[in-house]
């Protein structure tokens, strides 16, 4: 990806608890991503939710959830992030999981590795 740049920035919801053959699906679809030459990963945690079943997760002492709401976000081209969409509905239908994918759009300001 190059500075100064149009971009796509790819949002996927998940729960901390969802597996897929014994392994945290936000693993899995960070891992792939790396496999798929994909620009960067970060997963992000969140301390409240809800979502289509309406049941709230939280991170609240007296109703400790183990199933916080997180999020996964990816910035790339957006033909990277497209030729990514059938990889994220296959974790999805294989791991039997609910959640939600967004496309946004994103300007890259600045994008480097470190020097070493």
């Amino acid at each position: 990806m190059q500075t100064n740049s149009e971009a796509k920035l790819l949002r996927i919801f998940v729960g901390e608890s969802d597996r897929i053959n014994g392994k945290p699906v936000y693993e899995t679809l960070v891992l792939k991503a790396r496999e798929a030459g994909l620009a960067g990963a970060t997963v992000i945690k969140g301390i409240m939710g809800f979502g289509a079943n309406s049941k709230i997760h939280t991170s609240k002492l007296l109703t400790l959830s183990e199933d916080l709401p997180l999020i996964i976000e990816i910035v790339d081209t957006l033909e990277k992030i497209e030729s990514f969409i059938p990889t994220i509905n296959n974790i999805f239908e294989n791991a039997n999981i609910g959640g939600l994918v967004t496309i946004e759009k994103a300007q890259i300001i600045k994008y480097i590795s470190t020097k070493k």
